[in-house]
């Protein structure tokens, strides 16, 4: 069975040619997304003031940092994606889970982004049409789902998949597009919020909901394993990126640039705007979608609609498409297709109900970005540990594209690595099952369940320590 193809294969030197202002722009061009303007604006929602959230963000995106450049460092050095890297430590087979769950999370990435554009869709459609809101029930009332969203997010779905079906080149010309406008909207809501707040002192002077330090804090790490979290699947598959490097510096620095600075900046844009909108409507509204709609020009709101579904699209495409499709492909080449691994996502995407996520700030960091932490942080730690460590940034790279090689473990898996992996995913499977109400806080498992609130962390820790502890013997 081969187990390469034009895909997997290592870049040779002379096509790597990716600089620091091409990682630079790489991090600002994924970080200006309304998923980033809501994270900053959840945290409002959740009763943090300005300065708070911004701290949280920042810190979350520094540490976040760190394994993100650790796991660039193979890619630069040898040329490598994400999956072959994941053979070194999991073995030729057993790279499969990883390169899985990574998958499966950003199919969950589509349907939030495929949910924000049919919404915006929506919001344009009731503008021009009122009716359409009112729209009889169609679905259980248990799915939280309206008849009217439901369309025009299956609408934009249909969309998603039908630039799929034409192939990813189709995309080009909207990345373009999403890399002009989001900048400039993203600054015209800011103008927006300073304008009709009267300054940015009103904005800035919301006080915290927070009574005490203590009720601080309990709402702050979680918040922040959050946050780490939000990038959690790049800081494992980073390597798809830095394989085009020329040199590591251009990673490193390109990356440290990048990816703190231009998270931080956005996320102040939507932490003003929010908090703008206590001041202006005296309710928070944390989705940018909404808060357009709330303008009283249809012309404004309508440009608004489209921009926003158009560069959803482009970023949908890039950033939730591509990825999953190719490691759906890699498990069977000969079989699926990127176009079947693209489609394959595309189903994923709404069986996850992207629409109760974003109808909760709450449930959008608890529920979703600490959930999908404590299954990544473990992967990450036992990656890192494995090359850092057990091998010393040395890899044999023939091996990493054939069977009976040094990776091939037993039969292809490397049962230490999976051992290591449930070991961390394990301390969170208790809080886990508390927030999502499948576990009774007064079970004896309850008692661990504060542990959830750092999940990336516990995770990243157990499993790389004791990955490293056992591949030593």
């Amino acid at each position: 069975m081969s187990y390469t193809n034009k895909d997997l294969a290592a870049i040779p030197l002379n096509k790597r040619t990716w600089k620091t202002a091409n990682y630079a722009a790489l991090w600002i061009s994924m970080s200006l997304c309304i998923p980033t303007y809501m994270l900053a604006s959840s945290l409002i929602d959740g009763g943090m003031n300005w300065w708070q959230a911004i701290l949280t963000i920042f810190l979350g995106n520094t540490i976040v940092l760190v394994p993100m450049l650790l796991n660039g460092h193979a890619g630069t050095k040898y040329g490598i994606p994400f999956p072959v890297f994941a053979r070194a430590s999991f073995g030729i087979r057993g790279a499969n889970l990883p390169a899985l769950l990574r998958a499966i999370v950003a199919c969950g990435w589509f349907g939030i982004q495929t949910w924000i554009g049919g919404f915006a869709i929506f919001q344009l459609v009731k503008l021009w049409f009122p009716s359409f809101a009112d729209l009889p029930a169609f679905f259980p009332q248990s799915w939280g789902l309206e008849t009217a969203p439901a369309i025009t997010f299956f609408i934009f779905w249909l969309l998603n998949m039908y630039v799929v079906y034409l192939g990813v080149d189709s995309i080009k010309k909207l990345l373009v597009f999403k890399a002009l406008f989001l900048p400039v909207a993203a600054f015209a809501l800011l103008f927006w919020a300073i304008s009709a707040s009267g300054g940015l002192g009103p904005i800035l002077a919301q006080p915290s909901k927070f009574q005490s330090t203590a009720e601080f804090f309990n709402y702050f790490f979680p918040a922040l394993t959050g946050m780490v979290g939000f990038w959690a699947t790049l800081s494992l598959n980073i390597p798809d990126f830095t394989r085009y490097a020329n040199s590591q510096k251009s990673q490193i620095v390109g990356q440290a640039i990048g990816l703190p600075t231009s998270m931080t900046l956005f996320a102040f844009i939507g932490v003003a705007v929010t908090s703008a909108t206590v001041i202006v409507f005296g309710e928070t509204i944390w989705d940018p979608v909404v808060l357009a709609g709330r303008f009283e020009s249809k012309l404004l709101v309508t440009f608004a609609m489209v921009a926003i579904a158009i560069s959803t699209l482009a970023t949908n495409i890039a950033a939730n498409i591509v990825s999953p499709a190719n490691d759906f492909s890699n498990l069977s080449p000969t079989k699926i297709s990127f176009k079947l691994g693209g489609y394959i996502t595309g189903v994923i995407g709404i069986l996850i109900f992207p629409w109760k996520l974003m109808s909760d700030p709450q449930g959008y960091i608890f529920k979703w970005l600490i959930a999908y932490s404590s299954l990544l942080g473990p992967i990450g730690g036992i990656m890192i540990a494995d090359y850092f460590f057990v091998r010393r940034k040395t890899l044999k790279l023939e091996d990493l594209y054939q069977a009976k090689g040094i990776y091939w473990y037993e039969n292809g898996f490397n049962s230490k690595a999976l051992i290591a992996f449930l070991l961390g995913l394990l301390p969170n499977v208790p809080g886990f099952l508390v927030e999502v109400s499948l576990l009774n806080n007064s079970s004896v498992l309850a008692n661990f369940a504060g542990l959830y609130h750092y999940a990336w962390f516990i995770g990243f820790a157990v499993s790389g320590v004791s990955y490293w502890l056992m591949m030593r013997k």
